[in-house]
């Protein structure tokens, strides 16, 4: 079996691969000669293809998709025409006018986005019944310390990767969304800097829900912060629980990135899609809205 990597825009293709290695050959196309070198550096035995056109030619059996935000819509019509399955790291869009370009994608049953904690073992282990639940939280603790220096400064950047509310967002609405389904909208946004003032975006944020059912929830987003942690908690009238997700000795597993491929693995070989495309365009309606409403002080 062969997987191909097309961009490594992020961290998360690197992280993908290592569990990826153990099971297919790998390809890999990426356009900056630095974030290639490092892939490259740790997988020496992978085939490396001079442009999108040639790692598409190839046939792969899988693509792994990690473009910034603003190219995905065409980099993946491009891998659909291929017929093969795709995943496409989170967020797969991030701006209204991304968005709109991705409706318009015929995406096919076999591709799949999202963020890796809803297959951490500690979230898929939570199975709620939600009959009785009032509301929700999911209160996000991830530092974004390295835009501030200018890192993957289009991540940063409201208008290209949605900032700290999209980008670091994605991983609260999912979680909530995986829970209660994609009935739900945007009631309420709001986004500061409250530590790191030279980001683009914030780095603090909070999100309001309302599902059609009538369960209110809310996103908290901690950019600042010295341990990332991922907590999800459900409130009933006689009590509350909650699941809290974090690195462990094994992050790749206990945060969902080794869950994450195996699930794609699965659907490469013939298994259901395991996030329906629904629930995707409802958490990227979400974000994106939180965005458009959203001004940072």
């Amino acid at each position: 079996m062969r997987i191909a990597l097309a961009g490594l825009a992020t961290s998360h293709p690197y992280t993908d691969a290592r569990t990826l290695t153990r099971h297919a050959e790998l390809a890999v196309w990426e356009p900056d000669p630095d974030r290639l070198r490092r892939f490259t550096d740790e997988h020496p035995d992978a085939k490396v293809a001079n442009d999108l056109d040639e790692l598409l030619a190839a046939e792969p059996d899988g693509v792994v998709l990690t473009v910034p935000n603003p190219q995905v819509p065409a980099v993946l019509e491009r891998v659909l025409e291929t017929g093969a399955p795709c995943f496409v790291n989170k967020p797969a869009a991030a701006t209204r006018e991304q968005l709109d370009a991705l409706r318009r994608v015929p995406v096919h049953e076999r591709v799949m986005s999202g963020s890796v904690l809803r297959f951490a073992p500690a979230f898929a282990a939570l199975r709620p019944d939600t009959q009785d639940v009032l509301s929700v939280r999911a209160t996000i603790r991830h530092d974004v310390g390295q835009w501030a220096d200018g890192y993957n400064a289009w991540q940063d950047t409201p208008g290209e990767g949605g900032g700290t509310m999209v980008t670091i967002g994605i991983h609260g609405v999912e979680l909530l969304v995986a829970l209660l389904g994609p009935d739900v909208r945007l009631v309420g946004a709001a986004g500061t800097r409250r530590h790191y003032r030279t980001l683009r975006s914030e780095d603090t944020g909070v999100l309001a829900l309302q599902w059609a059912n009538g369960i209110v929830g809310t996103v908290e987003i901690l950019g600042v912060s010295e341990d990332d942690a991922y907590t999800v908690t459900l409130h009933r009238r006689h009590g509350s629980e909650s699941v809290v997700i974090q690195g462990g000795p094994d992050p790749a597993q206990t945060l969902g990135y080794t869950g994450t491929i195996e699930a794609f693995l699965n659907m490469v070989h013939g298994g259901p899609n395991p996030v329906p495309w629904a629930q995707t365009l409802a958490i990227l309606e979400i974000l994106v809205s939180a965005r458009e409403h959203t001004t940072t002080n």
